[in-house]
């Protein structure tokens, strides 16, 4: 029996890179030629599976390759390479900055993966980082060893070319998966013993099955209608794609979470023009109007850019104000940075580091302020929680989420509760990111 070859991966960026590794390991075990190991040591590969939205994300890769070449010594044969968002962008350069990397993949190449590595062993360096219009591995069985939630790519790419994003160019154009794929996935899923899924694409909204005819919200309600005992989840939406029939499909099925990801970026009309986002700041806090209609409780989370080029004082009060007008649960908030070969790359980031600084800042405490308030108020109240497992401070206390995707801290001491039960918690006390409750009888 031949000995199958070490392969460790290690994932940074979103959830759409997390489903990726899963893709990538289903490729490399499926030839029968290599397995998956959970730890680094004693590998034969260590790949990185990497993001390339923000220049922070890139930095942090090349500090780990720093640190891998300790491993290198210890293992003169190990092979290092990259996969991902960063291997596409970079290819080359990759190569210069890092005489450790000999394998660079990217997000549309995974069907080589076995092929660059038997080549990598024999000596080569491979690089394989073409984009492709027609790939999305629906045939490709993932490759998932435990818990209880899932991911699937129900799409890839994206169309919308905002100035400052580089998904376009490293991930290419918009192109969804059949509507039977994305049902036999999540069957498999259901049958292996998952309790919540989430949909994933760069903008789901767009998502059609050229077939059936099947857009999002009937996608929708199909995986709802078929799997009833399961959580439904989705990521991530678009303003201007936003339809009122999805805010419609949401409010027909109690497996449908009722939590939205819904990025505004910038208050400032100005400034969304100029990250050509579309829409308006009116048409996005119409959105939120028709969500509020629609869903009686929900919970709703969105994505920030402080100091985008031009940016002024007025421009970050504008996001400030819609910030306070909408009242968000979550955000991910982040400053500039300048991302070779995007529109905004050409445009002269004129914004003072210090200045993108206290703007962020002064974002992230508006955002936990709103988001202590709005979790102050579910006190007294009991949601239905997901237990996912111990917390990290104390092996008697478990986390879970609500429907809302809001983390639940609880004393499992009494209920004993097990990874995937479904428990009622009645929440005692909250801070800005997390509520604390007592388990119901």
């Amino acid at each position: 029996m031949m000995n199958k070859k070490k392969v460790y991966i290690e994932t940074y960026g979103c959830q759409m890179n997390f489903y990726d590794t899963e893709i990538l390991g289903g490729v490399l075990t499926k030839s029968g030629k290599y397995e998956i190991t959970e730890e680094p040591e004693g590998s034969d590969f260590i790949l990185l599976n990497t993001c390339s939205v923000r220049e922070n994300a890139e930095t942090t890769i090349y500090n780990r390759l720093m640190h891998l070449k300790s491993y290198k010594k210890s293992n003169k044969n190990l092979i290092v390479g990259l996969a991902g968002c960063m291997a596409e962008r970079l290819r080359q350069e990759v190569f210069n900055k890092s005489d450790l990397v000999k394998v660079v993949i990217g997000p549309d190449e995974y069907r080589r993966a076995t092929e660059i590595l038997d080549n990598s062993l024999a000596g080569e360096v491979g690089i394989a980082v073409r984009l492709s219009r027609v790939e999305t591995y629906e045939d490709i069985e993932p490759l998932r060893t435990k818990g209880i939630s899932a991911w699937i790519a129900i799409m890839r790419g994206c169309n919308h070319f905002c100035t400052y994003c580089v998904v376009p160019y490293t991930r290419g154009r918009e192109r969804s998966r059949s509507l039977e794929s994305i049902i036999s996935e999540v069957q498999s899923l259901n049958d292996g013993g998952f309790k919540e899924v989430t949909l994933l694409g760069q903008n789901v909204n767009s998502y059609l099955d050229e077939e059936t005819r099947t857009d999002f919200p009937n996608l929708l309600r199909k995986v709802a209608e078929i799997f009833p005992d399961m959580r439904i989840r989705y990521v991530t939406s678009h303003p201007l794609d936003m339809s009122d029939d999805l805010i419609q499909a949401m409010s027909e099925f109690d497996n449908i979470c009722n939590y939205i990801h819904l990025p505004f970026q910038s208050g400032s009309d100005r400034i969304l023009n100029e990250m050509n986002r579309n829409y308006n700041r009116t048409h996005y806090l119409e959105r939120i109007c028709k969500i509020k209609e629609k869903l009686v409780d929900f919970a709703l989370s969105t994505d920030i850019i402080a100091g985008f080029p031009t940016e002024t004082e007025e421009d970050h009060q504008a996001t400030l104000s819609l910030m306070e007008e909408v009242g968000f649960d979550g955000a991910f908030m982040f400053k500039y940075s300048p991302r070779e070969g995007t529109k905004a790359f050409k445009m002269e980031d004129d914004i003072p580091e210090e200045i993108k600084i206290r703007r962020l800042n002064e974002i992230i405490d508006l955002q936990n302020k709103i988001a202590r308030q709005k979790n102050e108020k579910e006190i007294g109240k009991s949601y239905e929680v997901l237990t996912e497992g111990p917390s990290k401070k104390k092996k008697t206390e478990w986390m879970g989420r609500t429907l809302h995707n809001k983390v639940v801290i609880f004393d499992n001491t009494k209920r004993n509760a097990l990874v995937g039960d479904k428990v009622i918690v009645k929440i005692t006390r909250a801070n800005s990111a997390t509520l604390f409750g007592d388990v119901e009888d």
